[in-house]
């Protein structure tokens, strides 16, 4: 396990990253994370008391990572742009856990399901990441219907969320 204090930072102007909060993870840490390593991770521990699982390391060059902070964890531990964090992390070699509710509902809806299956796993996830992390049942519900009618048509995550855009 790797212990560090960090320095929540942002990005300005950075592309994709564009206003992403983040903590940089240096090569020499990433490596004794996990060694030999280029390409983006995943890892499990704390930051300050909160506990992170499956939590990506975006390579960004040199060797070097970033793990980002999203705005909901930014406040549970109560920190911001600035703020320093209390990091602890291991390399999570678990596998991913997809929303066991979304995967109930898509055994009942056979278009939408032949469909999901023919996604990259990793575009799997998109759909169950965003449905767990609704904060109500009822915002969870609307994700799952949304992501349903999505698959039926054939729609991937950005597809799907370009057509919801705007409504509530």
């Amino acid at each position: 396990m790797v212990v560090l204090e960090q320095v929540l930072d942002k990005y300005g102007e950075k592309g994709e990253k564009t206003s992403w909060t983040f903590v940089k993870i240096d090569s020499s840490i990433a490596e004794s994370l996990k060694p030999n390593t280029k390409k983006s991770f995943r890892v499990k521990g704390h930051i300050d008391d909160l506990e992170l699982k499956q939590v990506a390391l975006i390579p960004i060059g040199e060797g070097d990572f970033i793990l980002p902070v999203n705005a909901i964890i930014r406040r549970k531990i109560r920190k911001d742009v600035g703020d320093k964090v209390l990091l602890k992390l291991t390399e999570d070699t678990s596998d991913f856990e997809l929303s066991t509710d979304f995967l109930a509902c898509l055994e009942d809806d056979p278009t939408a399901n032949a469909f999901y299956k023919t996604l990259t796993p990793g575009h799997q996830r998109y759909f169950s990441k965003w449905i767990e992390s609704a904060k109500t049942i009822e915002t969870k519900t609307k994700r799952i219907s949304r992501s349903l009618f999505g698959l039926s048509k054939q729609m991937d995550y950005g597809a799907m969320i370009r057509h919801f855009k705007g409504q509530k």
